[in-house]
């Protein structure tokens, strides 16, 4: 028999009508944000399904800001996330799309930099405000930001894996899952964690040779 925890039972705390299309918004935009990382002026929504179409009654607008500005899905600010988006000079954008098979409640979050390249993430709300992230910049992935977790991206050969999970390791803190993605000569190590991992041991993994990309995702689930 399955067991359940409050968060199960009751739902999220949080501002707004709806976990999946508030709640879930919130920490989709908060975690995608991450991912991409800051110094972004304008963020694309491609809102498909339910998204799409019930994202100015539920909210789902105003919560995606929130998330992408660095809002927890029970901030009383999440209510004036346009103004504040305004404040800080970053634009934003809501387009409903097919995004193909994918979840009722997908968003393709298209974050733009003046000096560099545009990077996307796609990722779903999938109720109770528990979300899946899907994509990132073409690299189809699968992690749900229950746990602490570490992105790599780095150049695929030997070695690399054992290299980045001994630091881990050496850091006493333990993997609760790991995934890897191949795409031609590149990998995407998705890492999560039973426990957060210090600065130190981020600055050790960033120093490995060949590596392109590096995020650690701290998240919190009300």
């Amino acid at each position: 028999m399955k067991n359940y925890s409050s968060f199960d039972v009751l739902g999220p705390i949080m501002v707004g009508p709806s976990s999946s299309h508030t709640a879930g918004a919130a920490r989709l935009g908060k975690i995608a944000s991450e991912i991409a990382g800051q110094g972004f002026y304008k963020v694309e929504f491609y809102l498909h399904g339910s998204f799409a179409k019930t994202y100015k009654g539920h909210g789902t607008n105003k919560a995606l800001v929130a998330g992408i500005l660095g809002f927890e899905p029970d901030d009383e600010r999440l209510r004036d996330s346009f103004d504040i988006a305004k404040s800080k000079s970053i634009d934003y954008e809501f387009i409903e799309s097919d995004l193909g098979y994918v979840h009722p409640n997908t968003v393709k979050l298209v974050f733009k930099y003046l000096n560099n390249d545009d990077f996307y993430v796609i990722g779903s709300s999938i109720g109770g405000g528990s979300i899946v992230i899907i994509n990132i910049n073409g690299i189809e992935i699968e992690f749900t930001g229950s746990y602490p977790t570490i992105i790599v991206k780095y150049k695929d050969k030997k070695g690399m894996i054992s290299n980045i999970t001994s630091i881990i390791a050496d850091a006493e803190v333990n993997i609760a899952s790991m995934k890897v993605t191949r795409d031609r000569d590149d990998a995407t190590m998705i890492c999560e964690m039973d426990s957060q991992i210090d600065e130190d041991t981020i600055n050790n993994i960033s120093n490995i040779e060949d590596l392109s990309y590096i995020r650690f995702i701290n998240t919190k689930r009300s």
